[in-house]
C-alpha cells in the first residue's frame, strides 16, 4: 500500500523537524517547509494526502496557507497548530475549511491521533464519492466506449450542454445508444444528485401512458383505489427521459406541450395544478418532422422538445469502435459468467469491422453475447460468428479497419489503457503542457491528470 503523504509547515524549525521524525517514525512520507510562502508555491492539487500547518508564521499565516491550499485542492483535509488557539481563531480556521485544530504544546501521540483521524475521515470520503461515482459511473463520458471522431464530437456537444438546463432531443437510428447519452446528460449535470427517470412512449397504451407521466387522484377513474404520483412529480429537481417520444398519442402531446410551457400540470382527476421542475430529455428514431407535417406530431412540441439536439451516428459510420466495443461487451461477458475469452480471431475481426451493422451497438452486443455462449476456443472464430451475422451479405460498402487497430491478444483494460495513455498525451500537447489548461479542456480536475501521468509514468518529454 502507498505510503500516506503529509505536507508539513511550520516556521520553527526545531518544532518542524520533530513533528518530521515522529510522522515518518510512523510510516508516513513527509516533505516539511519553514518557509510558508516556499510550500504554497510549491503546493500542487493531488501531491498530498495531508497538510499541517502552523498559523503563526512570518511572511504568510496559516489561515492565509489553509485558504490557499484549499483554493488549488479543495480536497484536501488541513489541520492546523496554534499556541494561541481562542475561539476566534478556531471559528476562522473551520470557516476556510480546516479539518482540526492541535494546540501546542501537544504530545506526539496526540499529533499522530489528529493525522489518523484526518486521513480516516477523508478515506472515508473519497469511498462514498466512490461509491456514488461507481452508481452513476456507467454513465460518465469516460465509461461511454469508442474513440472515433464521431462520437468524440459527440460527447463534447454532450459536456458542453449537459449544464445548460434546457430540452434535449436525441435522435439516431435504433439502437445507437441514446438512453446512455440522455444518462450522461443527467449525471453530469447540476441534477446529478436527484433523481433520473425514464419511460418507453412506444410501450404503454394511451390510457395507461397519460396516468404513468402525470399521476392520478384517488377515484378518478375505476380501480384508482388511491392517488398516485406520476414520473413528472417523482422526478422533481431531476430528469425525465422520454424514450420513443414519436409515439406519444395526441392528447398526452398536449397535455406534455402545456407541461413545458408552464411546468406544471394536474393529475388525472384532480383539480389542483402541481408545479415540479423537471428537465425533459427525448429521444426518438423517428423523423419527427415528417410527424408534424402528418399531422401525427405537434409542431409547437417538437420545437419544445428539440431546443438542444444530439444526433447519434449510426456504428457504421463509427467503424472504428467496432473493435473497441466488441473487446468492452466480451470484457462483460466474461465477468458475469467466468469465461476466459480473449478475444476474436483475426479473421473474426476483419468481418465484424467490415459488417454493417443494422442494428447498431445493441446487435453488435448480441452477437458477442450469442457467440460466446457456442464457442468453444479461447477467442471468438468467424464459424461461430458467421451464425449470428451474414458475413457475405454485410460487408460495407467502406473501407474495413485494419484488424492491427487493435491488437487482439490484450484484453479490454489493457486496450483502454492505451487508448487513455494516448488520449493524455494528446491533450497535455494541446494544452502545451499546461496541466490546469488540459483538464479544464477535458472537464476534469487537476487531481486526476496528475495522477494519470503517474500512472501512466509519463515525462515532460511525452508531450
Amino acid at each position: 500500500m502507498d505510503k500516506k503523504r503529509i505536507l508539513l509547515i511550520d516556521d520553527e524549525e526545531g518544532m518542524c523537524r520533530m513533528m518530521e521524525a515522529v510522522l515518518l517514525d510512523s510510516g508516513y512520507a513527509v516533505k516539511s517547509y519553514t518557509r510558508s510562502v516556499e510550500a504554497v508555491d510549491a503546493f500542487q492539487a493531488g501531491l498530498f494526502d495531508l497538510a499541517v500547518t502552523d498559523i503563526k508564521m512570518p511572511e504568510m499565516d496559516g489561515l492565509t496557507v489553509l485558504q490557499r491550499l484549499k483554493e488549488k485542492d479543495p480536497g484536501l483535509p488541513v489541520i492546523v497548530i496554534s499556541a494561541f488557539a481562542t475561539l476566534d481563531t478556531s471559528i476562522q480556521a473551520l470557516r476556510r475549511g480546516a479539518h482540526d485544530m492541535v494546540t501546542k504544546p501537544f504530545e506526539p501521540d496526540e499529533l499522530l491521533y489528529r493525522v489518523k483521524n484526518a486521513l480516516h475521515h477523508n478515506q472515508l470520503l473519497a469511498e462514498n464519492r466512490e461509491l456514488r461515482e461507481e452508481l452513476a459511473g456507467r454513465f460518465d463520458f469516460s465509461k461511454i466506449v469508442g474513440s472515433s471522431k464521431a462520437l468524440m464530437n459527440v460527447l463534447e456537444t454532450v459536456k458542453k450542454i449537459a449544464i445548460r438546463d434546457t430540452s434535449v432531443l436525441i435522435t439516431g437510428d435504433s439502437g445507437t445508444g441514446k438512453e446512455l447519452i440522455a444518462q450522461a446528460l443527467h449525471y453530469n449535470s447540476p441534477r446529478r444528485d436527484k433523481k433520473y427517470l425514464a419511460i418507453n412512449c412506444g410501450a404503454l397504451p394511451e390510457s395507461v401512458l397519460e396516468g404513468e407521466l402525470f399521476g392520478y387522484k384517488k377515484g378518478a377513474f375505476t380501480g384508482a383505489n388511491e392517488s398516485r404520483k406520476g414520473l413528472l412529480e417523482e422526478a422533481d429537481g431531476g430528469t425525465l427521459f422520454l424514450d420513443e417520444v414519436g409515439n406519444l398519442p395526441l392528447n398526452v402531446q398536449k397535455l406534455l406541450l402545456r407541461f413545458l410551457q408552464e411546468q406544471e400540470f394536474r393529475r388525472i382527476g384532480d383539480n389542483t395544478s402541481i408545479k415540479v421542475n423537471v428537465r425533459i430529455v427525448s429521444a426518438t428514431n423517428a423523423d419527427l418532422l415528417e410527424g408534424c407535417r402528418s399531422g401525427e406530431f405537434r409542431e409547437d412540441l417538437y420545437y419544445r422538445l428539440n431546443v438542444l439536439n444530439i444526433h447519434l451516428p449510426p456504428l457504421r459510420e463509427r467503424p472504428e469502435d467496432i473493435s473497441l466495443l466488441a473487446a468492452h461487451f466480451i470484457k462483460l461477458q466474461n465477468e458475469k459468467f467466468a469465461t476466459q475469452i480473449k478475444g476474436l480471431t483475426p479473421e473474426a475481426a476483419h468481418a465484424l469491422a467490415s459488417y454493417d451493422w443494422p442494428g447498431n451497438i445493441r446487435q453488435l452486443r448480441n452477437v458477442i453475447e450469442a457467440s460466446m455462449a457456442m464457442e468453444d476456443s479461447d477467442y471468438l472464430t468467424l464459424p461461430v460468428l458467421s451464425q449470428f451475422i451474414d458475413i457475405q451479405s454485410g460487408a460495407s460498402g467502406q473501407d474495413a479497419v485494419p484488424v492491427t487497430a487493435v491488437p487482439w491478444a490484450e484484453d479490454y483494460a489493457e486496450s483502454l489503457a492505451r487508448f487513455e495513455m494516448e488520449y493524455l498525451k494528446q491533450l497535455l500537447q494541446k494544452a502545451k503542457g499546461n496541466i490546469e489548461a488540459a483538464a479544464k479542456s477535458a472537464g476534469m480536475n487537476m487531481a486526476t491528470i496528475y495522477r494519470k501521468i503517474k500512472k501512466y509514468d509519463l515525462n515532460k518529454e511525452d508531450y
